[in-house]
């Protein structure tokens, strides 16, 4: 594949080696500031780059955001966490022209990782549910896209469902409805995330952690080589592998 990367930091650094030593060719990259130095040839637009067959975003709702409003045609790859909505929003309107893939997390394993809370969810109606996640000292956005996702899942089961961010605020005793959120950061933790339901007298947990940041950049990779080859439409994990009629 020719690959446009769009956003150049530690992630995308990642697919770019990886992508290359899987036999695919980096055509360029999409980035805040062009005049800077990078490995590849920079451009601040998507109707400037050069021909590729997809493009993979790991950047910022800053970057990503402005470059959505543009007028191209490309397989996309959308990796950004933070302003998930108007990302959503922006590329359902560009998937009648193009395929386009979102995922707050390109792990598959955080994918199963959903579908077995999910499945968990109205077996265990009766059960309090906190959640937590840990990332490195490095990552801004609190609590994780991922955690945000698995919320929303979560939140799909459980119709009466209340998150909770800030418990040490609250000084009272804990609500059926409520779900906790938490988030941790310290030293080069890759990414954890857990799901602890808490019964009487039992409790079960659940938990993903990312021993490197290698299988988001390669989920990414191996999520592109399926879509360019996909009708024009909005995919997730939960579509991606399904055929459209």
């Amino acid at each position: 594949m020719r690959i446009l990367l769009i956003g150049y930091g530690a992630m995308n650094e990642r697919v770019a080696r990886l992508a290359e030593e899987r036999g695919n060719e980096i055509v360029g990259v999409v980035v805040k500031d062009p005049t800077k130095e990078y490995p590849y040839p920079a451009f601040n637009s998507m109707t400037l780059v050069p021909e590729a067959d997809v493009a993979i975003d790991f950047s910022n709702p800053e970057l990503l955001v402005p470059l959505l409003d543009e007028d191209f045609n490309l397989p996309l790859v959308i990796a950004t966490t933070g302003e998930k909505e108007e990302i959503i929003e922006k590329l359902k309107e560009k998937s009648t022209q193009m395929p386009v893939f979102f995922s707050a997390n390109m792990s598959y394993g955080v994918h199963i990782l959903k579908e077995i809370i999910q499945y968990a969810v109205p077996l265990l109606e009766d059960f309090d549910i906190e959640m937590l996640e840990k990332h490195h000292n490095k990552k801004v956005d609190s609590p994780s896209g991922t955690l945000v996702q698995l919320y929303d899942a979560i939140k799909e089961k459980r119709e009466q469902s209340t998150p909770v961010y800030d418990r040490h605020e609250k000084n009272e005793k804990r609500e059926p409805s409520e779900i906790g959120i938490s988030s941790q950061r310290g030293g080069t933790i890759v990414g954890e995330h857990q799901v602890l339901f808490a019964g009487h007298d039992e409790t079960i947990e659940i938990t993903h952690r990312a021993q490197s940041k290698d299988i988001f950049a390669n989920g990414a990779i191996n999520v592109a080589d399926i879509l360019v080859n996909k009708e024009n439409g909005y995919y997730t994990y939960n579509n991606l592998n399904e055929e459209r009629n």
